[in-house]
């Protein structure tokens, strides 16, 4: 297939889980023979932290300059608009006008997106123009997808790429690790499963890594803080740790059947996760034999006692999974079903 994808960033990870499942989505479409191109809007927030180019990218300032693209939109088998392109109202609006392929919006922030529909905020996407795709493909399952007002939607996860995700034999530096871009509604989470057990551990470490947080949060002395780690170190990262932490943003719980990408990039890496529970987790990862849950800081302290043994096997099991079910080779195949099954509907 020919396929030009409108999204946020695939040349920046600074602030946002998108560029990753780009970078690895497009690589896996390009290794089955498909041709892609990025469109990406130049921005001063992303060109200032970019860390990676691929000649499949296209960087564009305004939105006239999309005409450049107009035959490639034309003559494209799919065209692809992912969530929070800036002015994507605009951008789907014309790619849509010029699109003869199947259209599909990837939304990788569902929850998100339908909070701000319901307040009228159409940064991003409108009412209208939800209907108009062909395939709404979305981070979140689950009864949640009933409430986007898509004809098709359907569930399309983050992912793993096992070339960059893998285990790499290194020793533990730190018992627990935290990776993640700050958010006011994680923080209680965040002092209360991770912050709370280092201090109650003052002989041990730990680690937390990412980008916002404020001056005022009081960082034990045995928590070791990272302002960014680039995907290149991620497995570096996991793979020092014996157990990561995942927190989940609230719109994500409340939604249900959410994975963020750092559940499968961990367990890749045959790291065991401790996350906070939400809906629909077990259709990922089975609890206590896949990944360890935890409420309250009793919780981790309790998964911290765990042998060495018992660790292993948890992020053997977890790394098992996510190969079987959550490669950019997996989302591939979906992607492509999803495509040839529309296309052989007699009246679309």
């Amino acid at each position: 297939m020919r396929i030009v994808v409108f999204g946020l960033s695939a040349t920046s990870v600074w602030g946002n889980g998108h560029a990753t499942n780009y970078r690895a989505l497009v690589a896996a479409l390009h290794g089955n023979g498909h041709e892609v191109l990025f469109l990406e809007r130049d921005v001063p927030w992303y060109a200032a932290a970019r860390d990676f180019a691929a000649p499949w990218i296209e960087l564009y300032e305004t939105l006239e300059e999309l005409e450049r693209w107009t035959e490639a939109v034309a003559e494209a088998d799919l065209v692809m608009i992912g969530s929070f392109v800036p002015d994507g109202c605009e951008v789907a609006e014309w790619a849509l006008e010029r699109a003869r392929g199947v259209t599909a919006f990837w939304d990788i922030d569902t929850p998100v997106t339908v909070a701000k529909l319901a307040a009228e905020d159409y940064e991003y996407l409108s009412p209208e123009l939800v209907p108009r795709f062909d395939l709404y493909l979305s981070f979140t399952g689950g009864p949640f997808l009933r409430k986007l007002g898509a004809r098709r939607p359907r569930p399309f996860y983050c992912m793993a790429d096992p070339a960059i995700y893998r285990p790499l034999g290194i020793e533990p530096r730190w018992q627990l690790g935290y990776l993640g871009t700050y958010s006011e509604d994680r923080r209680p989470k965040l002092d209360e499963l991770l912050l709370e057990p280092a201090r109650r551990r003052p002989r041990e470490d730990f680690a937390v890594a990412g980008a916002r947080y404020p001056g005022d949060i009081e960082w034990p002395p045995n928590v070791t803080r990272f302002e960014s780690v680039p995907p290149s170190k991620h497995a570096v990262f996991y793979g020092s740790q014996r157990l990561t932490l995942n927190i989940t943003r609230s719109d994500m719980v409340g939604a249900g059947w959410s994975s963020s990408v750092r559940l499968f990039e961990a367990g890749a890496c045959g790291v065991p996760v401790i996350s906070d529970a939400w809906d629909g987790l077990d259709a990922f990862f089975e609890p206590g034999t896949e990944i360890l849950l935890a409420e309250t800081k009793d919780d981790v302290l309790r998964h911290l006692e765990l042998d060495d043994e018992t660790v292993r096997e948890i992020g053997a099991r977890a790394r098992a999974r996510v190969l079987a079910e959550h490669t950019p080779q997996r989302r591939v195949e979906q992607l492509e079903r999803y495509v040839a099954e529309l296309v052989a509907e007699p009246q679309r």
